[in-house]
């Protein structure tokens, strides 16, 4: 008997539902950081075992809107819970969990939604009692056999699968060199600033070597000068960090040149969302 269905990955920031979906799929699907709402937009990440397989939607972390970009996000949110065959909802252990979350997943129950819920990161210090379906580590790799092995017995059947064996998200390759870029910026920039940038692909050209060309858009004019840095080095660093990502996903050289422009208050910028993917 095959199962096939969509599992909607949720819970809020840093959960490390991004982390899970990549340890599953076996590629790296989601971009990830220490920052918090890293993942802007649902991606699908398809796992495939013996009699069945999983499209895992990772989703941006439930929080309050207070933007555009927000709420863009949120209801990328609502539309994966409301299209999934089965609600993963993940819980940080080494962190309380608090009463919205315990009203969320009630709420999601009392609906009639199927909902697995799981604490990850156990291999840190448990700080709730919450209970739970089932804890997992996709660090150490503890439990993630049995979590797939709940999530499939909650899934339809199906006659076979939806996606082709080498396929491993829905997302096309310009995404995820945005993302990667978008990625190298989160984790070389220290201060809020990644949360006021974007990343627009301004020219793609594949061949024996991919030229590419890419704006790193901040929403301050006072942020442009420290995405740079002294001499560039900081752009400089970024750009190094983000051509090793997008070599080894597209498994060739790349030429990459950045720009970093200023937008500002792009996030409440319905047309500047657009044009940036965010629609």
């Amino acid at each position: 008997m095959f199962k096939f269905g969509y599992v909607a990955v949720l819970g809020k920031p840093n959960a490390g539902k991004s982390t899970l979906i990549n340890r599953l799929v076996g590629e790296k699907v989601a971009i990830v950081s220490s920052k918090p709402q890293t993942t802007r937009e649902n991606i699908v990440g398809v796992a495939n075992g013996k009699n069945f397989q999983i499209a895992f939607l990772d989703t941006p972390g439930i929080h309050k809107t207070s933007s555009f970009l927000d709420k863009f996000m949120m209801k990328n949110v609502r539309s994966a819970k409301s299209g999934a065959d089965v609600i993963l909802y993940l819980l940080d252990a080494s962190k309380e969990v608090d009463e919205s979350e315990i009203q969320s997943i009630q709420k999601m129950k009392s609906d009639g939604l199927n909902v697995v819920v799981a604490k990850s990161k156990c291999d840190k210090k448990n700080k709730n009692d919450f209970l739970a379906d089932i804890e997992f580590s996709s660090e150490t790799g503890e439990n993630l056999d049995k979590l797939v092995e709940i999530i499939v017995q909650k899934l339809p059947k199906a006659k076979a699968p939806l996606f082709a064996e080498d396929e491993f998200t829905d997302k096309p390759t310009k995404f995820f060199v945005a993302e990667y870029l978008r990625e190298a910026t989160l984790k070389v920039l220290n201060q809020e600033i990644p949360h006021g940038i974007a990343v627009e692909i301004i020219s793609f050209k594949d061949g024996h070597v991919v030229n590419i060309e890419a704006d790193i858009v901040c929403s301050k004019a006072s942020h442009k000068g420290i995405i740079i840095g002294k001499g560039g080095q900081t752009l400089k660093k970024i750009g190094t960090m983000a051509r090793k990502s997008i070599e080894d996903f597209l498994g060739k050289k790349s030429n990459l040149k950045i720009f970093v422009k200023v937008e500002e208050n792009w996030q409440n910028n319905p047309n500047k969302l657009t044009a940036l993917g965010y629609n």
